[in-house]
């Protein structure tokens, strides 16, 4: 087949004057390299397209691709992980991962929790802050943690997401709400241990393919997953593979049902934390996960159950391809 490839590359946007932190959810050049070497080594050929902008003019131009492989995650917006696939579909072309309905919903944490929990699936208590006025009316027991509602890689996230009592919570929500320009997530704080889960396939053919202990290195108070630990993890943090006990299956059990709920198509990334009984509670979901050969957690899930790189995409191009036309 010939493959499209869209994506947001950091480089690119930097080169136009964005910073770090507008950038950090988008794609370093190693990633398309990589994915663009595993599609050609499995016998296809991968034309390069680049953001959803540039999907416009090609497809305006005339051009068309038998797959689209789709890791663009958009600008502007609150559903822009759904623009490339909702131009997709527009022509008719299919595309890998999740489609436009579930692409926006899962961006916003909030209203992925909504549906998480009203189908009996475990997700700590939360609330939605617009404006720093509601912090004192959360409802919500300290230690509660707070982020975008909308943003990923662990942006927004640092040292003082956990915190302890009103005055910190009003700080806190002022800066996010000031430099993120939408509202603040806040939910009771999850003290137990943290896992991040893979899942390649769709509806009663997902399967969950490994899960990883992610463990942030130094005091108790600021070991906290953010964007900056992320970017460093190679020192600050320790990955694992749990033992395959009770706790395992009960995350992945709850990983694989978030999935399913969620409506996921193909892969998706789930993050899960233990609460103070040591018992799983839903985060959030990636349903776009990074795919840096050897930085992003999914590729790193993959190789440690075994799976190269190049068979993480082929799992991931064969679920797509059950609903590519025959012809």
């Amino acid at each position: 087949m010939t493959i499209g490839l869209t994506f947001d590359l950091r480089s690119a946007y930097l080169a136009q004057g964005y910073t770090e932190d507008q950038v950090a959810e988008f794609d370093f050049d190693e990633t398309v390299d990589g994915l663009e070497a595993a599609i050609a080594a499995l016998g296809h050929t991968p034309v390069r397209i680049g953001t959803a902008k540039q999907l416009c003019q090609r497809l305006v131009a005339g051009e068309r691709w038998d797959l689209v492989y789709n890791i663009a995650e958009g600008l502007h917006g609150r559903s822009r992980e759904a623009h490339v696939p909702c131009l997709l579909e527009v022509y008719d072309i299919p595309y890998t991962c999740s489609d436009p309905l579930v692409c926006a919903l899962t961006l916003d944490k909030a209203l992925t929790k909504r549906v998480v929990r009203d189908a009996g699936l475990a997700t700590p208590a939360f609330a939605v802050i617009t404006s720093v006025d509601q912090a004192h009316q959360c409802g919500l027991t300290f230690p509660v943690f707070a982020k975008p509602v909308a943003e990923g890689t662990g942006k927004g996230i640092g040292a003082d997401s956990r915190i302890l009592d009103f005055a910190q919570l009003e700080r806190v929500c002022a800066r996010l709400l000031a430099t993120y320009q939408q509202p603040v997530l806040v939910e009771e704080y999850l003290p137990g241990r943290e896992f991040t889960v893979g899942i390649v396939g769709t509806g009663t053919r997902a399967r969950v393919i490994g899960t990883m202990e992610v463990e942030v290195l130094g005091a108790a108070d600021q070991a906290i997953y953010s964007y900056e630990n992320k970017e460093l993890c190679d020192t600050r943090c320790r990955y694992s593979t749990p033992p395959r006990d009770a706790v395992r299956e009960a995350i992945e059990a709850l990983a694989l049902g978030a999935f399913r709920v969620l409506e996921c198509r193909d892969v998706a990334r789930v993050d899960i934390r233990l609460d103070a009984r040591g018992q799983p509670a839903f985060i959030e979901i990636n349903p776009l996960p990074g795919m840096h050969p050897t930085h992003s957690d999914l590729p790193m899930i993959a190789t440690r159950a075994g799976i190269s790189y190049e068979q993480l995409v082929a799992m991931i191009l064969a679920s797509a391809c059950e609903r590519v036309p025959a012809a």
